[in-house]
């Protein structure tokens, strides 16, 4: 290669974004994260928006911070949380910010599509797990809600996508982020058209779709003056399968991720979907994973319920760190009982701790009141919620699960991994943390021909973290 095998990763999330440059050394890619800023979230009445100006202002920023760290950058590519979009006029502008997917419009809305076509033929069509945000539900409310809107709609891009789209201008939505949205037909590979019609839309305002490893263009000189243009990529838009991507599993042992952050993803990699009324029943959903494979996962609580705690916590002025709080729940004995962190009152923000409280209320248990208790109550509540996920996932497959990688910020989450470890009774290993922006880099590596020969995304991220 005539220059270093540079490339920038943006990884989105929920809560914040960050920007990782990757160097590939022979076999192994060295990280560093040159920005991080928080995802900006606008409360405007009773609706919650993604400022989607604001966060493309981060993403022009990552690329001016990224090429003081290495001036010849080969590509660049993001990934972000699924669901969300961005509806675009013919003028190929947003006409208006992206709602989140927290945003209380689409309640009831699920319902009602399940109502009229049936739960099975719905499951069928699309394998996604039934939830109240997807973008199924979210795009029934733009159509009762907001008519003279969907009818000046040209297009819509997920997240990832649409700033992709503002880099290099070519409006494409990737594979793995499209088959969140319950509107992709897993098993035909392509927009479910008779589904899009039959909830009233048209098929035409879902844009081509494109496998993870495709070249869109080169970022356009409005956002980077520079000699050498970097390529944009799109590798796997959504950030969970830009993590199981770079799962580091060497065993011939049936094995299982947990893709673990605000949201804990419960799953194992296989090579078809799995549309059994079964499946549907016990919550599981097919997404597309790279090179075709599926991502047979559940959704469950993360530590989400965690980080509105420290938010009401830091908002009464009670300073308290991650580490701190870790560390307070290892010192804390077991409770003796665990709550149901995936009830609907948990999913929505706000009186967090209230709900805790609730939630011990409910089962005759004794609420904790120092914040190590609360917090080890909740560590435990959740590595029960994955041990039934993955006694579910089991079943499912018909395989016994022997080893448990966890991925994201939680494989740093000691007191959490152990506890997983203790409930599952399996072998559980952690790391790596960067999963994400890991599986985006290598992707992007793979795409360009830079990996070595004979050597696989999963032998890459093996060698390049402990």
């Amino acid at each position: 290669m005539a220059r270093a095998a540079a490339y920038l990763a943006i990884d989105l999330g929920a809560s914040s974004g960050r920007a990782v440059v990757g160097v590939l050394d022979g076999a192994r890619m060295r990280m560093e994260e040159v920005h991080r800023f928080r995802t900006p979230l606008i409360e405007d009445g009773r609706h919650l928006y993604w400022d989607i100006e604001a966060l493309f202002a981060d993403v022009q920023r990552s690329l001016i911070e990224a090429v003081k760290v290495v001036p010849d950058l080969y590509s660049v590519s993001i990934d972000s949380w699924a669901v969300d979009y961005v509806p675009l006029g013919h003028d190929g502008a947003p006409l208006r910010n992206p709602y989140a997917y927290r945003d209380p419009r689409t309640k009831g809305r699920l319902e009602e599509v399940i109502s009229r076509l049936g739960a099975d033929a719905l499951y069928r069509a699309t394998g996604i797990q039934f939830l109240p945000f997807n973008t199924l539900p979210q795009i029934v409310a733009d159509l009762a809600d907001e008519p003279d809107l969907v009818a000046r709609t040209a297009t819509r891009l997920m997240i990832a996508d649409y700033l992709l789209y503002r880099l290099a201008g070519e409006a494409f939505a990737e594979r793995t982020m499209a088959s969140t949205t319950q509107l992709y037909d897993v098993r035909r590979d392509d927009w479910a058209a008779g589904l899009i019609r039959f909830i009233g839309d048209d098929p035409a305002r879902w844009p081509r779709l494109v496998s993870a490893g495709t070249v869109i263009g080169h970022v356009d000189t409005r956002w980077l003056s520079m000699a050498t243009r970097p390529m944009v990529i799109a590798t796997c838009s959504h950030d969970t399968a830009a993590a199981v991507a770079a799962v580091p599993s060497a065993t011939d042992d049936a094995w299982a991720y947990i893709s673990s952050g605000t949201w804990s993803l419960v799953g194992a990699e296989l090579y078809r979907p799995i549309v059994t009324p079964a499946a549907r029943e016990a919550g599981f959903t097919n997404e597309v994973g790279l090179d075709g494979t599926i991502r047979f996962l559940k959704n469950r609580t993360g530590t989400w319920i965690l980080e509105e705690c420290m938010r009401e916590w830091t908002d009464v002025r009670e300073q308290v760190s991650w580490e701190q709080l870790m560390r307070e729940a290892g010192e804390t004995p077991s409770l003796g009982f665990t709550i149901d962190c995936n009830a609907p009152a948990f999913s929505a923000r706000g009186m967090m701790v209230d709900k805790i409280k609730e939630a011990c209320a409910a089962i005759g248990a004794p609420a904790p009141t120092a914040r190590g208790a609360l917090t080890r109550l909740v560590l435990e509540s959740l590595a029960d919620s994955y041990r039934s996920t993955l006694a579910e996932l089991s079943a499912l497959i018909g395989e016994e699960i022997k080893v448990v990688h966890v991925v994201g910020g939680g494989a740093r989450n000691v007191v959490l991994n152990q506890l997983t470890a203790d409930a599952c009774g399996c072998r559980v290993v952690a790391g790596p943390a960067e999963a994400t922006a890991l599986g985006n880099l290598l992707v992007q590596a793979r795409t360009l021909g830079h990996l070595p020969e004979g050597v696989s995304i999963r032998d890459a991220a093996r060698l390049s973290f402990n």
